[in-house]
């Protein structure tokens, strides 16, 4: 479908120095998505996806430790939310489920323990809402991140509160290695599973659902994982590894296709381990040595892919460049490749937690070469750290390094292909009023991005470098003015689909 954008009629001259200057502008009345004009090169660096995992299991990241106030959980969670817009993030992706239970209030599974010390113990208050509000307030986009399987973090079963899934239901888990797990051979596990997540979904303005790379136990002891009753029953004839993979793709589409039916506009995506397969296994596979996610734990990325079950993958790519048994300089361009021509958007988990310890990741460059790195393959759409408290630390000052080598200027989402698409009312009324850009807010806007050039260019919105700043629709909408020039305000959905730009020249005294 051809999408036509309109453009800015006028351009004003006015003083930034004015109380109020107003001036005609006719804003562009697109029907589409701002595409700039067809002479435009490609945008360059404008879109990029930049996250933290914000880890609620064993209080890595927050809480900092159970039994805080409400409102000391409140304050920590803000400075994490902070951090990440003092690095020009705009997106977290925060454990709401660690183990079948919730940091928020559930009907369907028992608060969690992280929170006040006590599996089930009420904290208070909700914390979900507050922590979705307060990440849009600053732009930032809040991922849902639930891990689909664990049940319980020791296999003692009396423990766990009264009315506990895995209590209720002794026959959806299984004990292995000194923990608990719902067993992903069974179809209620997956409706259980599923319908926690929808629940979420539905009552919450998330807008993404997240999950990460634990789906069957990683090896461990060498105990044998004890579905064989599952396997019996269910597996139609197919190898037992088989089996369990397609168990796995069963849950992924299942929760897929609720999170698309219950909001369209709700992102759902996985973080695998790094190796989907070694290439001694499969000729496909990438030129490594280690532990693979299809024959270790079931996963099956690229099945996922092929299914378009997923938006995107955030594969954990936690080794650095050199290593046999996993280069990063060879994962990232397996990966580039099994995304190429799919719609599945890739960004790239990275291990800011390893900054600081040995070998390469002694090296403050190590961190700052992986996203030099990524550059050479336009697949990779963005980086997503593990985890808030190493966003927070700065190891080594790879953050300061990273802020001035890659995230010195701000980004807008990535759009991805199958969500839905749209046009925001273009910005109205931009003038500057008292040293600041201003302009009336839009309904339905989630933010404005603001772009700059020094002289008039039909394709200011297509480079990243001419943005500004990107201003959340909860803030007052203006930019304080440093330079004069051509500004170009264009409105932003919360799925960053962008409307046409409306422009005004400004003129410093």
């Amino acid at each position: 479908m051809k999408r036509q954008v309109g453009q800015v009629l006028a351009v004003a001259t006015v003083a930034a120095s004015a109380a109020s200057v107003a001036y005609a502008l006719t804003p562009g009345t697109a029907t589409g998505e701002n595409v700039p004009p067809a002479t435009c090169a490609p945008e360059a660096g404008k879109r990029q996806l930049r996250g933290m995992w914000i880890t609620t299991v064993h209080n890595l990241d927050w809480p900092s430790k159970t039994g805080l106030s409400p409102d000391r959980q409140r304050a920590e969670y803000v400075k994490l939310l902070d951090t990440a817009v003092k690095r020009n993030f705009n997106a977290v992706f925060l454990q709401v489920r660690p183990a079948s239970d919730a940091v928020y209030r559930s009907s369907l599974e028992p608060w969690s323990k992280f929170l006040t010390g006590t599996p089930g113990k009420d904290p208070g208050w909700d914390p979900l809402p507050f922590l979705v509000d307060e990440a849009h307030k600053r732009g930032l986009e809040f991922h849902a991140w639930f891990n689909p399987y664990r049940a319980a973090y020791d296999d003692k079963t009396a423990k766990l509160p009264a009315g506990h899934p895995a209590r209720m239901h002794p026959e959806w888990t299984i004990k292995h290695e000194g923990r608990l797990y719902y067993n992903p051979g069974l179809p209620q596990v997956r409706d259980h599973v599923t319908r926690v997540i929808k629940d979420v979904v539905r009552r919450y303005d998330v807008d993404g659902v997240h999950f990460d790379d634990y789906f069957y136990p990683y090896p461990g002891g060498g105990a044998k994982f004890a579905d064989t009753a599952a396997f019996r029953k269910y597996g139609d004839g197919k190898t037992l590894a088989n089996w369990r993979r397609s168990n796995v793709n069963k849950l992924v589409a299942q929760v897929s296709k609720a999170v698309r039916t219950t909001k369209p506009y709700v992102k759902f995506g996985i973080s695998p381990f790094g190796i989907w397969r070694n290439k001694s296994d499969d000729p496909s596979g990438s030129n490594t040595r280690g532990m693979s996610a299809y024959d270790q734990i079931y996963a099956d990325p690229k099945a996922w892919i092929k299914a378009g079950s997923v938006d995107y993958l955030t594969p954990q790519l936690y080794w650095p460049r050199g290593l046999a048994v996993a280069d990063y300089k060879v994962l990232v361009p397996w990966w580039a490749k099994a995304v190429r021509g799919t719609g599945v958007d890739l960004y790239i988990g990275q291990a800011l937690y390893q900054v600081g310890t040995s070998g390469a990741w002694s090296k403050a460059g190590e961190m700052p070469a992986h996203l030099a790195l990524n550059r050479k393959y336009p697949e990779v759409k963005g980086d997503v750290y593990f985890s808030a408290a190493q966003v927070r630390g700065n190891p080594l000052k790879v953050m300061d390094r990273l802020a001035e080598e890659h995230y010195a200027r701000p980004a807008l989402l990535p759009l991805i292909q199958g969500l839905p698409k749209g046009t925001p009312a273009a910005p109205e009324d931009l003038k500057a009023v008292g040293g600041a850009l201003v302009w009336q807010a839009q309904p339905g806007a989630r933010a404005y991005a603001v772009y700059r050039t020094s002289q008039q260019d039909s394709c200011a919105t297509a480079d990243g470098r001419n943005l500004v700043a990107v201003i959340p629709a909860s803030a007052r909408p203006a930019y304080q003015l440093r330079a004069g020039g051509f500004f170009h305000v264009t409105a932003l959905d919360r799925l960053h689909n962008e409307s046409a730009p409306a422009t005004v020249k400004i003129t410093l005294p």
